[in-house]
């Protein structure tokens, strides 16, 4: 297995995560500002989780007609347009006076534009990694993403405690800016992985073949049914603890960055495989201590532990990668993406109507036993399944 020094010397490794650690940044500074400002306008748990969350909604439409856009458009050019498209519309959400309802519509089309980045990012991370050096790279990416939000959180909370959000949003938009900067001077111009145009056809068949595989379909599941539920848990510590959701946030970011050095580089390959469904229970149960209604200590202590489930994501996605033939890797990855982001969106939309209705412990609790269940289900049916090895796209399409 590749070491997390020898990436660096990988040509375009470097700006890829540059470029990206700018935009976990940016997402997270972004995001709790959205969250506060939403709250502190209408008051409801609802509309603060779906603000922070929602987006991820939008994935499905894009999963559904634009994911083969992932593999059959240039890469740098790409990811410079999304990140500039984020720029701008996080700038747009800044605006003095801006009703919520223009809020959410813009969150809408960042949702769309959103849905590529996944596949083109972690296609091309497939690309100019060697073989031993995805699952590295993609916890190297993860353990970044952790100390972003750890930082962007906390860093979050503070700006918020000295400035408005909307000046924390137009901070969060020159973040983008910064890493469509970095990705546009420091990525090649490499062409398309496959020939054809993006097209809602592409994207159709494509999906479904990668879906045609039982094996595969429960990998998806568990990518994106359990952690999607946890972040239903996740998305209302803003009602849960107004004045310091950030707190929370950075703890659960850095019980992620654990887990991630973890998985990804002290445990062994054959002791790794069998961790999913522990990892997958452990994301899960501390939240279930939520029925409680803990204090800030306990609460914090919760959400450290849990997050270190995160870390299954690897195992999944090691999984998902033996599974799929090479030129389909972008959009499968997309689709792992897309489909995530999108449970992470009903999620905190079904949690945020729960708290509505009762409390933000409450929605916590539910959220948290649903994604119990749904691990232990998942698990039953995979120990049903065969474990066939990477099929060639063209005999799995006959």
């Amino acid at each position: 297995m590749s070491s997390y020094r020898s990436l660096f010397r990988t040509p375009e490794f470097t700006p890829l995560f540059l470029g990206s650690a700018a935009q976990t940044a940016a997402q997270t500074v972004g995001g709790l500002a959205l969250g506060t400002l939403v709250y502190r306008a209408t008051g409801s748990p609802l509309l603060s989780a779906v603000s922070m969350f929602g987006p991820s909604l939008a994935q499905v439409l894009g999963a559904t007609f634009l994911l083969s856009g992932a593999d059959r458009l240039p890469p740098r050019t790409a990811l410079s347009v999304i990140a500039l498209a984020f720029a701008a519309g996080t700038a747009v959400q800044a605006v003095p006076g801006l009703p919520v309802g223009a809020v959410f519509g813009v969150l809408l089309l960042l949702g769309l534009v959103a849905s590529l980045g996944g596949g083109v990012r972690w296609g091309l991370l497939n690309e100019i990694l060697a073989k031993d050096g995805y699952l590295p790279g993609r916890s190297l990416f993860n353990m970044m993403s952790g100390l972003m939000q750890i930082a962007g959180f906390a860093t979050g909370g503070a700006l918020l405690a000295l400035l408005s959000p909307r000046v924390c949003l137009l901070l969060a938009a020159a973040l983008y800016l910064l890493s469509a900067l970095a990705l546009r001077l420091g990525l090649s111009a490499r062409p398309a992985r496959s020939g054809g145009r993006p097209s809602a056809a592409a994207t159709w068949r494509t999906n479904a073949l990668l879906w045609s595989s039982r094996p595969r379909r429960l990998t998806y599941l568990g990518l994106w049914l359990p952690n999607g539920l946890v972040v239903g848990c996740e998305s209302l510590y803003v009602p849960y603890a107004p004045h310091a959701a950030g707190t929370l946030f950075a703890c659960g970011a850095f019980g992620m960055l654990a887990g991630d050095v973890t998985v990804g580089r002290l445990v062994p390959s054959a002791v790794r495989r069998r961790l999913a469904t522990p990892l997958l229970l452990l994301l899960a149960t501390p939240y279930l201590v939520f029925c409680a209604h803990p204090p800030l200590p306990v609460a914090a202590v919760c959400a450290t532990v849990a997050s270190v489930g995160f870390g299954a994501s690897l195992v999944q996605q090691e999984r998902l990668m033996e599974l799929t033939p090479d030129e389909l890797a972008g959009q499968a990855l997309g689709l792992h993406s897309s489909g995530m982001l999108t449970m992470q969106g009903v999620s905190a939309s079904l949690a945020g109507a729960v708290a509505q209705l009762t409390s933000p412990a409450a929605g916590m609790t539910m959220m948290a036993a649903g994604s119990v269940c749904v691990t232990l289900a998942l698990a039953t049916a995979a120990r049903r399944s065969p474990r066939p090895g990477r099929e060639p796209a063209a005999a799995e399409a006959r």
